[in-house]
């Protein structure tokens, strides 16, 4: 067992994640600690594991199970727990890797917060139970910068209000796109209405369409929603209406094309992802003739010629969202859709002015980036998703890269960037966790100087107020505890016992509110005094 806390080599610094798949040899060689997996010393985590694996291993040898089961039930508990400890140990050591711009960025409050958590394990509430005035206090000072004013009463930070150009949000949370493949020829139904309803009436400041196509040969499936034409800019200007008028939340219409990942089935349609149509297909297009996946279906190289169609297309949706009153417009490029397929290298072949180096990926989709921020009323915002990582090392796009797209982004007007990750190769290999995309939104913000949003396995009231007070995004994108709790963030609310300005429930749910907020309470008096 060796102590990783003691060593400082240059290696140490730059430090190398290592878990082994096999713990366990002849069933006589048993591995613990740092012979089985590491975890910098940025969070002093090495003895701990160390001896937290010989007790389970010593818990597991006196247990009625045979040797060989023994052994092997040892290293499925301490995996998973070593998991959990190398993603805290990798974030923490990103941080000190990087503390220079979070110097240069905060003010001494923010700075000690971010520090305190920059493992993503000691979260906001963590800090409360430890020192309740402390953070406290610095929730007031929070809300006093994001306010303009001093406040008496702390806020929670995802309860703060944020203003990107004209559009003003009441708070930080925000319906991430999700696809829900469900229209008929692009056009958005009684089925969409309800859905994007109950989002917008669930108290999150900003609510995302799904990917929303500039053209039929642009969708991914055949149940992809389109803006192509005047019934479907009829269909969203009633969606949109109807968020204006009955709710607090503010809409933002993602706009897309797949480019080499479009015409698939539908998921539930296949057991295997991006699976091609059988039938009904369409021409797909890409910046080389390279496949997604060895499965999908080959695209064609496209010509200059397909290039100026495709940036005319996006033009006239970005004119048909205007007519249709949406808040905010998103570019999608990110997860290897058309405008994804030409940043990235695993996806980019060309050999002309829009292949090679960055930026020549980065031509084409700033050109349709320009040519909408153009056509988009100069008070609204703009966004643009990126894939920040390809998960394939120095082969695809790196965080450092992502850094430098947002800046090319930012120069050519974009407001905030939406920071996602990975679903550009098959080959990728992400490394999941809670949060788990957080520091690549982080390092945009930071070291770019542009506001970002988070994404990624963003799930408790936690991960929202700890991502915002440690200054890691602006804003906190959550997806699939959406989809069968729309009221996500009222039930937050009422967690936090919490009703200011940064709460908006409607008149007609406020009964509803009021009960959860006492039986939340109640509950938790009982848990304390248990």
């Amino acid at each position: 067992l060796t102590n990783s806390a003691h060593v400082r080599g240059s290696a140490w610094i730059s430090f190398p994640r290592v878990l082994c798949r096999n713990w366990v040899k002849d069933d006589r060689i048993v591995l613990i600690g740092d012979a089985a997996h590491t975890a910098h010393f940025a969070i002093g985590s090495g003895t701990k594991l160390g001896l937290e694996d010989a007790i389970s291993l010593a818990r597991h040898l006196d247990s009625d199970l045979a040797l060989p089961q023994a052994l092997h039930a040892y290293q499925a508990e301490r995996e998973v727990e070593a998991l959990k400890l190398q993603s805290a140990a990798r974030n923490a050591m990103v941080w000190f890797e990087n503390a220079p711009r979070y110097v240069n960025a905060f003010d001494t409050k923010q700075l000690n917060y971010s520090m305190l958590t920059r493992s993503q394990r000691v979260s906001h509430e963590n800090l409360r139970l430890r020192d309740r005035d402390w953070l406290e206090s610095y929730e007031k000072h929070l809300a006093g910068l994001a306010l303009g004013a001093p406040v008496a009463k702390p806020v929670p930070p995802m309860f703060l209000p944020f203003k990107l150009r004209g559009m003003a949000l009441k708070n930080r949370v925000v319906v991430s796109p999700m696809s829900m493949y469900s229209a008929v020829d692009g056009l958005p139904s009684d089925w969409h209405l309800v859905h994007y309803g109950a989002l917008a009436q669930g108290g999150a400041g900003l609510v995302y369409t799904e990917m929303t196509n500039v053209s039929p040969g642009a969708r991914i499936t055949t149940g992809c929603t389109g803006i192509w034409n005047d019934e479907q800019e009829a269909a969203w200007k009633r969606i949109v209406d109807f968020t204006h008028a009955s709710t607090g939340a503010k809409i933002c219409l993602q706009i897309g094309h797949a480019g080499p990942k479009g015409a698939t089935r539908k998921p539930w349609e296949s057991p295997v992802s991006d699976q091609p149509l059988a039938e009904g297909g369409w021409e797909i297009i890409g910046p080389s003739a390279h496949p997604f996946a060895p499965h999908c279906a080959q695209p064609r190289a496209m010509t200059r010629e397909d290039m100026a169609r495709v940036i005319a297309e996006h033009v006239a949706a970005a004119g048909r969202a205007n007519r249709a009153g949406f808040d905010m417009v998103e570019l999608h490029a990110a997860h290897g859709y058309l405008l994804s397929a030409f940043i990235t290298p695993v996806l980019n072949k060309r050999e002309d002015d829009y292949g090679g180096s960055l930026a020549n990926r980065l031509r084409f989709p700033l050109e349709v980036f320009t040519a909408m921020r153009a056509a988009w009323p100069r008070e609204r915002p703009m966004s643009v998703r990126i894939s920040a990582c390809d998960w394939l090392g120095d082969n695809g796009v790196t965080p450092q890269e992502a850094v430098e797209i947002a800046r090319a982004f930012k120069a050519a007007g974009v407001d905030i960037i939406d920071v996602s990750a990975g679903q550009t190769s098959a080959q990728a290999r992400p490394v999941y966790g809670r949060m788990f995309q957080t520091p690549f939104a982080d390092a945009v913000r930071n070291d770019a100087g542009i506001a970002t949003m988070a994404v990624g396995n963003i799930f408790e009231t936690d991960h929202v107020n700890s991502i915002i007070a440690a200054g890691r995004a602006d804003l906190c994108c959550l997806a699939r505890p959406h989809l069968l709790d729309p009221n996500w963030t009222l039930r937050a609310a009422a967690q936090l016992q919490y009703h200011g300005d940064g709460v908006s429930c409607p008149v007609q749910y406020r009964a509803g509110f009021e009960q959860l907020e006492r039986n939340l309470a109640r509950a938790a008096d009982m848990a304390i005094n248990a």
